[in-house]
């Protein structure tokens, strides 16, 4: 157990937090729930700049990191569809993508594949982060321009995710010999 990790894991406990004040119909726990999930996104960047600096990087952390993220990210996206603060429809594109990207990352570790986070795919995070963030507080906010800029963020946040979701199985198959990953009587050729 180290920092890092004490910090994944507090990201982790904030979700069913996060949950109970976002479903809430109060002002107040509205801004309670925007400054949760904004401590979580922060740990989440802190818990990573700490454990390559302390050189505490662990394998759990490495493989617990990406499941809080997840975690929070599904939370938040599941509880403002619940709200009717977003589609079904995005919900399912960004939490199908996270979902298809950890198994690419499962099936990569079998063959010896390493599938690093890239540069794109921090963008998505941040996008994200930003997105949920705004429509969190768009529950209390209710006037036309902020709502057009919540939705401008959403888009950037679904356009990154959608992109650097094909960029990840893109840069697998790329790496990955196929015959490795599909067993000869799978093979179309």
């Amino acid at each position: 157990m180290n920092l890092p990790i004490g910090l994944t894991l507090t990201r982790i406990v904030l979700v069913p937090l996060l949950i109970v004040f976002l479903i809430s119909s109060s002002r107040v726990n509205v801004l309670i729930a925007a400054g949760i999930f904004v401590l979580a996104s922060i740990t989440d960047w802190l818990d990573g700049l700490i454990a390559r600096r302390l050189n505490q990087v662990t394998t759990l952390g490495t493989l617990l990191d990406p499941v809080a993220d997840k975690l929070l990210v599904a939370a938040a996206l599941v509880s403002l569809l619940e709200i009717d603060k977003v589609a079904a429809w995005i919900v399912v594109v960004i939490v199908g993508r996270e979902l298809a990207v950890t198994g690419l990352r499962a099936a990569a570790a079998t063959v010896g594949v390493s599938v690093p986070a890239s540069r794109l795919a921090k963008a998505k995070t941040v996008s994200q982060y930003v997105a949920i963030t705004l429509l969190i507080s768009e529950k209390g906010i209710e006037a036309a321009p902020f709502h057009a800029l919540t939705t401008g963020v959403l888009w950037i946040a679904l356009v990154l995710t959608v992109v650097s979701g094909v960029d990840y199985f893109y840069g697998f198959f790329r790496k990955a010999d196929y015959r490795a990953i599909v067993a000869d009587e799978e093979r179309w050729s």
